[in-house]
């Protein structure tokens, strides 16, 4: 039996005279998003006096009423698939999970199955809201496929929404915090600082992102302490432990980032592949250890974030993967270790 669509009857407000639509519905149905109430509007599911309404930008007027139909949610595509989740948190409205290196975040060309959508919407359940119209998880946030670490992941639109705003503004209003650990090659020139440049898609391969001074760049921020260097038998610096928070949230931000600085992650398959060469001044077991991890080191190791829906703040962190503190262990037995500077946020 097909469930019954949710009829809401929606009063215009003096305050919302002058208005866009989507925006007054937005302030009356709160676990929508406006994407999503612009959808209905589109799809005709939105009437007033003047019969169906399609155009989302309408200006409204105080008395006005409007009857949104919302349809249940279609079933969920991608399709479940159970797979193991390390949980951090969950509850009604969201969920952290600490991610593994190797999984995709969401179904893509060349990554239909196994990702953590199809593995959260066989964990979450009928527990998933219908965001988008469809009954599946709310990502508002990424973690490239070789990244480990803490995800949010939003069950509800209403947690949708929130999260979303949040991680929008990168921190800005204090509610959201990343933090990050990465091993990279060599010493940055100061102990602490911030990279600031623009990042766009690389004119020459599109499947990579790089700094660019093009008109379509986007603005880009990432903070940085280093909390160790190590050096080779001769005393040069051969790579660091560094500390990173992101001020700005691109596209492999972090990675194009260091690369740029000319210290890229290590193992880092797209932008540190010109470094291999400098594997040969680790040590024997941290040269066999670095070939093991067989991807970047870099770890998702803080989240913080305000609840969507409760306001209480929430702070999780990760311990570093074995994989990465194998590495991480034969640098400090094999080289000379440099102190840390103290400990202080970057921001």
């Amino acid at each position: 039996m097909t469930a019954p669509e949710d009829i809401r009857t929606i009063e215009i407000t003096e305050a919302e005279a002058g208005q866009r639509l989507d925006r007054a519905l937005g302030s009356h149905i709160a676990e929508l998003s406006r994407a999503r109430l612009q959808a209905l509007i589109k799809q005709g599911r939105v009437r007033g006096a003047r019969g169906t309404i399609e155009e989302p930008g309408l200006r409204v007027k105080p008395g006005e009423r409007y009857v949104v139909a919302v349809p249940p949610p279609e079933p969920a595509t991608p399709q479940a698939e159970y797979t193991s989740l390390a949980i951090a948190h969950e509850d009604g409205d969201l969920i952290v999970v600490d991610k593994p290196a190797g999984m995709v975040v969401h179904p893509a060309p060349g990554h239909a199955g196994g990702t953590l959508v199809n593995a959260l919407i066989a964990h979450c359940g009928e527990s998933l809201s219908g965001i988008g119209g469809v009954r599946r998880p709310g990502i508002v946030h990424r973690l490239d496929k070789d990244t480990s670490g803490l995800l949010v992941v939003a069950k509800s639109d209403v947690a949708h929404r929130g999260l979303s705003e949040q991680f929008a503004a990168h921190g800005s209003d204090g509610r959201l915090s990343r933090r990050y650990v990465a091993l990279v090659w060599g010493a940055l020139d100061r102990p602490r600082g911030a990279i600031d440049a623009p990042i766009a898609r690389s004119r020459h391969n599109r499947t990579r992102m790089a700094v660019s001074r093009a008109s379509d760049a986007r603005h880009a921020v990432t903070h940085y302490a280093v909390l160790e260097t190590f050096r080779d038998e001769k005393g040069v610096p051969v790579a660091s432990l560094v500390e990173l928070e992101l001020e700005t949230g691109r596209t492999h931000q972090i990675r194009v980032h260091l690369a740029h600085s000319d210290h890229p992650v290590m193992g880092d398959p797209v932008y540190g592949s010109s470094f291999k060469s400098s594997a040969r001044r680790l040590g024997e077991t941290a040269q066999a250890a670095l070939a093991r991890l067989g991807r970047q080191a870099l770890h998702a190791a803080g989240l913080g974030f305000e609840h969507p829906v409760t306001g209480k703040r929430l702070n999780f962190e990760s311990p570093l993967p074995a994989d990465f503190s194998a590495v991480l262990d034969a640098l400090r037995g094999s080289t000379a270790k440099m102190p840390a500077p103290p400990k202080k946020r970057t921001k």
